[in-house]
């Protein structure tokens, strides 16, 4: 089984984008909002079948581990209770595709985080999708304010309820920005990967991991900065007294393939160790073209796999073991919806 990773909603119907647009119009007067709108299955069927689905089969995928549009998260953009609605939102129309096709997705759910507000009114959330629809994960925002980092970094204190939680129901999350709102950084060009590297900088510097052994980050992307930069952050860990990183970190931070050429997963896999990389595409997602120099989609990440001087085992790891093992729950749930079906 090929099972990518790292999947958004993008392709969601326009009527349920539209209401958050008309949400955070109506910020601070709830009255002037509409009712939710109501979403047809043929509607869900049509908007992945023509998408999602298509690419899975042209590409020789399986399984999308699938949350909704990063982008569309837009922390920034509301408070504490309307995020909480719009995430009760985003996350029930993944549950229904979840639910009209079983065998080629699996949730993961996105957080009604806001900036300032506290990590821990997200665990109800995360409970519910869990527990309720059978998500194994969560997208997690390091900076819900949209490109200006005024919350705490991961590594505080601030977080870890609702780490703890994560760890209770043996959940990773993957460590993902939503849109930018800030001028200075371009939100799929920039922001996406400051976040990436943000993050592994914040862990690397921290004891995070021996206060939550058990804890697990997926920093998508092919982790940003962070295999280019690899000697560096050897470096640092070393001059500040650190243990190496793969003792320190590389048994709870993992990165995925999104990377969008054959040269850099190239360097991924020479760089970080292949029980740490999951295969992703995000597919339909922040880069959509085709490749002027190869002719396929820069999004077909899976010829870039097939095309690593690496072992049939390691492939197998990097397309399949290895998000069985980080994804606790994914295993059990494969076998729940296959059932389904």
């Amino acid at each position: 089984m090929i099972i990518d990773c790292h999947g958004h909603y993008t392709t969601s119907p326009r009527e349920h984008e539209a209401w958050r647009a008309e949400q955070v119009a109506a910020k601070g007067n709830t009255a002037q909002l509409p009712p939710r709108p109501n979403i047809s299955d043929d509607a869900i069927r049509e908007s992945v079948l023509n998408g999602q689905i298509k690419i899975q089969r042209e590409r020789g995928t399986d399984l999308t581990i699938f949350s909704p549009r990063a982008a569309g998260m837009a922390h920034h953009d509301g408070d504490a209770a309307m995020n909480a609605v719009w995430s009760d939102m985003c996350n029930t129309l993944i549950h229904r595709v979840c639910t009209l096709f079983p065998k080629n997705f699996i949730g993961v759910c996105q957080l009604p985080q806001a900036p300032g507000a506290s990590p821990a009114d997200c665990i109800p959330e995360l409970e519910r999708c869990v527990r309720e629809y059978g998500f194994v994960g969560c997208n997690l925002n390091p900076d819900p304010s949209g490109g200006y980092w005024k919350d705490p970094p991961l590594t505080d204190r601030w977080w870890y309820p609702l780490y703890e939680k994560m760890v209770e129901l043996d959940v990773p999350a993957m460590v993902h920005v939503s849109s930018s709102c800030n001028p200075n950084f371009h939100a799929t060009g920039a922001h996406y990967i400051n976040g990436d590297t943000t993050a592994f900088m914040q862990f690397l510097t921290s004891d995070l991991f021996g206060n939550f052994p058990t804890l697990k980050f997926i920093i998508p992307h092919g982790g940003g900065a962070v295999p280019y930069h690899w000697g560096r952050y050897r470096g640092l860990a070393q001059d500040m007294k650190r243990p190496p990183l793969r003792e320190h970190l590389l048994k709870n931070v993992f990165f995925d393939t999104c990377v969008y050429h054959l040269p850099g997963c190239e360097l991924l896999a020479k760089v970080i160790p292949v029980d740490n990389i999951l295969f992703a595409s995000e597919m339909i997602g922040a880069v959509r073209g085709i490749d002027p120099e190869t002719g396929h989609n820069y999004d077909d990440t899976k010829r870039y796999i097939d095309a690593l001087p690496i072992s049939d085992a390691d492939r197998r790891k990097i397309f399949e073991g290895n998000a069985r093992r980080v994804y606790g729950r994914l295993s059990a749930q494969i076998d729940r919806q296959s059932a389904a079906a």
